[in-house]
């Protein structure tokens, strides 16, 4: 084909396209489905007395490839002067932040989560004005108090130790002893 018949080509494909009907997205007024299996926004799950899930361990910072997150774990203390029990672990996380302009939402913290205590939610509008607005604070990823949930800190509801927690034997499931 000679060199000079390539700008009709080209407009060949733009008046195949003119005549069309055009699709039209009314986007912020009817947000489009995702899939079940997509992977948004970060959320800190928590246990059904509303103690948080996270141990503060940090396999999740260390898993992560973009260097995202950050987390600083503390200790949880029972004595009447201490902090307070976060989570029925010995530990739990006093600071978690998701940097969401360096979050490539590839899923490998959750994967690393020895308590999927990190899970991905379906929310994808994660834009925002301001650099500092798009860093996550552990308040900001905390999945809300449902009804039956208390705000920590609290002594353990569910059982005597950390295996009722994790074995859910205090929600209605026979413990390990009675399997």
């Amino acid at each position: 084909m000679p060199k000079f018949l390539d700008p009709v080509a080209g407009f060949g494909v733009t008046f195949r396209n003119v005549f069309r009907k055009p699709i039209t997205e009314q986007y912020p007024e009817q947000p489009h489905p995702v899939a079940p299996r997509f992977h948004g926004r970060h959320q800190l799950n928590r246990h059904p007395d509303g103690l948080e899930k996270c141990v503060g361990c940090e396999l999740c910072a260390w898993a992560c490839p973009a260097d995202a997150i950050y987390v600083e774990g503390a200790s949880n203390s029972d004595e009447p002067g201490g902090g307070g029990r976060f989570s029925p672990g010995e530990r739990y996380g006093r600071v978690y932040q998701i940097n969401y302009l360096r979050c490539i939402l590839c899923g490998l913290c959750i994967e690393a989560c020895p308590t999927r205590a990190l899970t991905m939610t379906n929310e994808y509008e994660l834009a925002d004005h301001t650099r500092e607005s798009l860093i996550y604070e552990k308040k900001d990823l905390l999945a809300p108090l449902l009804p039956g949930m208390e705000e920590p800190p609290h002594p353990m509801r569910l059982g005597d130790d950390e295996r009722d927690y994790y074995l859910g034997a205090g929600i209605g499931r026979p413990s390990a002893e009675g399997a």
